[in-house]
């Protein structure tokens, strides 16, 4: 174990976890059979949509067109099926012509045809169609507003839904009487595919009231327009048990689960046991981080609830409430929050970073600690503590060279987490 690089073992747990959860890998095996009498339209949208989109020109037998969005610099080269970029977490043009074209696209499709439907998470964004009497930019402030509040994913997608004209289903709706086949990479806890990039080929159970219960939930304001909207029904959704629904079908093929049991099996072939804690944590970034903080000082000092050496393993997709005006997204809030509680604990070393390579709206997958990290700080005059009540995670570990910068990495299953107990 003495010949063991914290820091290389941490960053390798992570590209075990991206890796195993890659287009090229999960999506060939779920691919439908072509149809007998009908065209094959490819659709999709997500951080992960043009690797999705390569991997079935790679695999499909018979001749395909399409369309697919994805976020910008996550495009990948196709040649039967063209791939747009657009802006996420807050929606812009390129995305609202996109949606305009992809749902023109698919009229007129006869019962023959197969749309093969292509959803990753960052879908919710990339997909922006605002609902008739609802503008582009009061999208984009609502965005905005709900990405502040701290509010879950599968809130935030309940509001997306019913302002929308392609999510909750309706795309789907636009595609009848195809055939709808969607194939999903899941960026959700409990990897429910109607809030993946909100769900806009799957009947909806949510409704208008329970939009609006967020917004109040959250004290977000909105225009009468938005209001009116909710309030009328204007904006409710198609749901469970429509029968325009009954010849379509969907699979998630990819989880969070997958990646983390990934970054498991390559702990263990080193010699670290791993133990998985959860698959859908949910919560504050700094709180979470105190949990982790806590359960590794126990391992460490009282060989509870595990024996070290270990690593425990986590995913999710936690929030931050912003409050300050730094630089940092979930995973670099949840390190400088973990390095506050733990206080240059000897032996505990962490990484945490989103599986889609972007961590928030910076350039980095998210960040590494060791146990000097709170000391290489100081030498630099910065208080982790300070930083912490800014939001500026990014800052504190920019300022370290502890920033893990992978590049897009065209997949999503949200969060990696991976707390190393020697």
């Amino acid at each position: 174990m003495s010949t063991l690089n914290p820091r290389q073992f941490l960053l390798d747990l992570y590209g075990s976890a991206v890796d195993a959860v890659s287009a090229e890998k999960c999506l060939p095996a779920f691919l439908p059979e072509p149809p007998k009498n009908g065209r094959t339209l490819v659709i999709g949208a997500g951080k992960g949509a043009a690797a999705m989109a390569r991997a079935v020109e790679r695999h499909w037998k018979g001749d395909i067109s399409g369309l697919v969005v994805t976020r910008y610099e996550h495009g990948v080269d196709c040649e039967r099926i063209e791939v747009i970029e657009a802006a996420h977490p807050v929606p812009d043009e390129a995305g609202r012509a996109a949606a305009g074209r992809m749902m023109e696209m698919v009229k007129g499709l006869s019962e023959n045809d197969l749309v093969l439907c292509l959803i990753s998470g960052g879908g919710s964004s990339l997909l922006a169609l605002p609902a008739p009497g609802i503008t582009l930019e009061q999208k984009q402030a609502l965005n905005k507003a709900l990405l502040k509040s701290g509010a879950a994913i599968s809130e935030m997608n309940c509001v997306r839904k019913h302002l929308s004209a392609i999510k909750g289903g309706r795309l789907a709706l636009a595609c009848a009487p195809a055939r709808v086949v969607t194939l999903l990479i899941s960026d959700v806890p409990g990897d429910d595919p109607g809030i993946i990039a909100s769900g806009p080929t799957l009947p909806d159970p949510t409704t208008c009231a329970d939009a609006l219960a967020v917004l109040r939930k959250y004290d977000i304001a909105i225009p009468d327009s938005i209001r009116e909207h909710l309030e009328s029904g204007a904006g409710e959704t198609p749901k469970p048990g429509d029968p325009r629904f009954a010849r379509n079908s969907h699979h998630v093929i990819a989880i969070a689960q997958d990646a983390l049991e990934a970054a498991a099996a390559h702990a263990s072939a080193v010699g670290i046991t791993p133990y998985i804690l959860s698959d859908g944590i949910e919560g504050e970034s700094r709180d979470v981080a105190i949990v982790h903080a806590a359960m590794a000082k126990q391992v460490a000092a009282r060989g509870q609830p595990f024996q070290r050496p270990c690593v425990i393993i986590s995913g999710g997709e936690t929030t931050v409430t912003v409050r300050g005006s730094g630089r940092g997204g979930r995973n670099a809030e949840f390190l400088l929050s973990l390095a506050v509680a733990l206080d240059g604990h000897p032996g505990i070393h962490a990484v945490a970073c989103d599986t889609d390579g972007i961590d928030g709206s910076e350039d980095n997958a998210g960040a590494l600690y060791s146990p000097d990290s709170l000391e290489r700080g100081l030498t630099q005059k910065l208080r982790a503590k300070t930083l912490l009540e800014n939001n500026d995670g990014y800052g504190y570990f920019s300022a370290l060279n502890d920033l893990v910068v992978s590049g897009p990495t065209r997949t999503n299953v949200n969060d990696f987490r991976a707390v190393l107990i020697l």
